[in-house]
């Protein structure tokens, strides 16, 4: 009875003392506009494959493994039965298979096996003509190798290879260069690796998306898109031998085009240029398409670049950037981390863009600067002016060679930058904080 009475009395005074304690209370994150970050942003769990339907092994279907041969009737006529039969998960086993472009259906997703990879045609008559999204306009141009239009709830799950075999690809154009020194993207005719486009509830994980012969992966208007765990790779040299510098040309590891609530967590990215960019529409009436449009709610964290052009770039094709995020990442050797690119022909606007906790290696750091490559000028009299304001940039410790890459221009207004806890080596000296409009420093430290 004593013993009891004894316990019943420590019991009583431990609820007291938790009562008496305060709850702790978890502090709700926020984007840079001072809204809050929904929790959708923080669920990085994975697909779970039982949970999406019927597995269909696309060898049990007349499919060959470890063939060269194009298949890309017979990948297809699995998907469409698959859709048929109430979707499903398309497999790729373990071993390889040759396509061309590839349609998603409602319903059906995409898994590769491990040691499994689904390998691009070399040729681009296997990619079909359609009209599709590309470089900030729409227009007919080449599928890609894996297409999903209002394909809601479409999964990407690896831990196999999406390999765009883009070596021809980059030979070409590197060969069109050489002959014609302003050949553009589109003149040499090369497919995407991942074309996802008027579709929400995107989830591609712990899949390799590599050797793209044009962007590794283009989404366009789509909302609720997380990549999580996700290796992305082109080579940075050694693709002709026209030039042995020469990397695989333009391969994007992520173009986000008019896209909304976008998160891309724990990704390796090394491409020949950009890693994660923003797009939406160029020219001097961008602003007036209906196709055309804004990317907001954008959270970039954990991750690991090797070699990119750009960690996070805002353009050359892009209306309204809000709401971005770059934070926790760990740089190899980008060219640049931030790259503001400004279009002298569009009316642009970058706002709300936050870069925080980066450690690592970088030529530049802040770019922002005109970019004339390809533009073409039109007269508008009542062109906007483009701008971008409420820039933050705090806690970085980097080496780079130009930590402050910033040109002014009578065609866009820079205002409301921070930059706060900031240690970095650089080696052009060339910080200016005048050049911007309203720009707070705080314990900003170069070389010591």
């Amino acid at each position: 009875m004593k013993k009891r009475l004894f316990f019943g009395m420590v019991l009583l005074m431990l609820c007291t003392m938790s009562m008496g304690k305060k709850k702790t209370v978890t502090q709700q994150e926020l984007w840079p506009d001072g809204s809050p970050i929904p929790a959708w942003f923080s669920d990085t769990t994975r697909i779970d494959l039982s949970t999406l339907g019927k597995q269909y092994d696309v060898t049990l279907y007349g499919v060959k493994n470890y063939s060269n041969e194009v298949q890309t009737e017979k990948i297809q006529a699995v998907i469409d039965r698959a859709a048929q039969e109430g979707g499903g998960v398309i497999v790729i086993p373990r071993g390889h298979v040759v396509s061309g472009s590839l349609f998603f259906k409602p319903g059906t997703h995409l898994h590769i096996a491990e040691n499994g990879e689904l390998r691009g045609s070399e040729r681009i008559r296997d990619f079909k003509l359609v009209k599709t999204r590309m470089e900030g306009q729409t227009l007919n141009y080449f599928a890609a190798l894996v297409n999903a239009d209002g394909v809601d709830g479409f999964t990407i799950t690896g831990p196999g290879t999406i390999n765009g075999n883009g070596q021809p690809y980059w030979e070409e154009f590197w060969i069109r260069r050489q002959f014609n020194k302003d050949c553009t993207n589109l003149e040499a005719l090369r497919p995407r690796n991942v074309y996802i486009s008027n579709s929400k509830n995107v989830t591609v994980q712990d899949v390799r998306i590599i050797n793209s012969p044009f962007w590794t992966n283009h989404l366009y208007r789509c909302e609720n898109v997380r990549y999580l765990g996700c290796y992305i790779f082109a080579p940075t040299s050694n693709v002709t031998p026209v030039d042995p510098k020469r990397g695989a040309p333009s391969s994007d590891a992520i173009d986000l085009d008019v896209c909304k609530n976008v998160l891309v967590s724990g990704c390796y990215m090394n491409v020949n240029d950009d890693a994660v960019v923003l797009k939406g529409g160029k020219g001097t009436w961008a602003d007036q398409n209906p196709d055309n449009g804004p990317c907001e709610n954008i959270l970039i964290q954990d991750c690991t670049y090797g070699q990119v052009h750009g960690c996070l770039t805002l353009g050359s094709e892009s209306l309204h950037d809000r709401n971005v995020i770059l934070r926790r990442c760990k740089v190899g050797s980008a060219q640049r981390v931030l790259w503001l690119k400004m279009r002298p022909d569009t009316p642009q606007h970058y706002e709300y863009v936050t870069i925080e906790d980066m450690t690592g290696h970088c030529d530049m750091f802040l770019v922002c600067r005109p970019w004339t490559q390809f533009f073409k000028p039109e007269q508008r009299d009542d062109m906007p002016l483009s701008q971008c304001n409420n820039i933050t940039i705090r806690n970085i410790k980097m080496d780079s060679k130009n930590f402050f890459d910033v040109g002014k221009s009578d065609k866009y207004r820079l205002t409301d930058f921070t930059f706060e806890n900031i240690e970095v080596k650089d080696q052009k000296k060339a910080f200016d904080p005048t050049l911007i409009e309203n720009c707070v420093v705080k314990n900003v430290q170069i070389n010591d």
